[in-house]
């Protein structure tokens, strides 16, 4: 009986855990838990719209991004209007974000940060560092080790490189604290440095940004989802300051 009551226990057991894992894995895309809510994280992309974002330098939102099937999709050169770097409404300074992002083959994108919205700055890039969004498999600039997807891009390349192939999606996370940058891809820890430091000046000394004298510098900005021409697709993405 014992032996029986203990059977019995034991499969109740693994039938609770199985539904556990069967509904954390279930959590719909775009939204927060409980815990994540209690911990501060806001939606800046909830699935349906993208009020959160407009065009870089522009009021709105142009129309080669486009919400569709719960991502937000930027349509690549298929389109000749509505182009140009999707950018946050709202300035973060230290923040943790996470996203999804899918790229199609041969494509590139990326994820910027600290950006500056400001008539003087034509590109995200002038004064934002960026997490590479890339096809390592296709794309010419993966042939460049810093350009990879993960990477710092230009600065510092990313360990272990764990990206999934065009057409798959990779969860990213960028984390600022006190002047310590981290990026995560896949679950791994890829990045780990810190900004504003004489260590820091050198690598921006030595990278295609040394003649823009703003890059790097500011300690809040905007999130930026850059068009770099190619389709990209961008899901989850939720932020916290930290």
């Amino acid at each position: 009986m014992k032996r029986i009551k203990a059977a019995v226990l034991a499969g109740l057991l693994l039938t609770g855990t199985a539904l556990l894992n069967s509904a954390l894995a279930q959590q719909k895309d775009n939204t927060l838990t409980r815990k994540e809510k209690k911990q501060g994280w806001q939606l800046l992309f909830d699935g349906t719209t993208a009020n959160a974002w407009n065009t870089f330098n522009k009021p709105d939102l142009g129309s080669a991004w486009n919400v569709e099937n719960g991502t937000l999709h930027f349509i690549g050169k298929g389109s000749k209007e509505g182009r140009g770097d999707a950018v946050t409404r709202e300035v973060f300074g230290d923040f943790e974000l996470q996203l999804e992002w899918k790229i199609s083959p041969n494509g590139n994108s990326g994820v910027m940060f600290l950006v500056q919205e400001d008539p003087k700055y034509s590109r995200t890039y002038h004064t934002g560092p960026e997490m590479q969004v890339l096809d390592n498999n296709g794309h010419p600039d993966a042939k460049i080790i810093t350009h990879r997807a993960g990477d710092l891009y230009d600065l510092i390349t990313s360990s272990p490189e764990n990206v999934k192939p065009a057409g798959e999606w990779n969860a990213i996370r960028i984390k600022l604290k006190d002047a310590r940058l981290e990026f995560w891809q896949n679950g791994a820890k890829v990045i780990s440095t810190t900004l504003w430091d004489e260590s820091w000046n050198k690598l921006v000394a030595g990278s295609k940004f040394k003649s823009m004298e703003d890059f790097g510098r500011f300690r809040s900005g905007r999130i930026a989802l850059q068009d770099h021409g190619d389709e990209v697709w961008y899901k989850n993405i939720k932020i916290r300051r930290l």
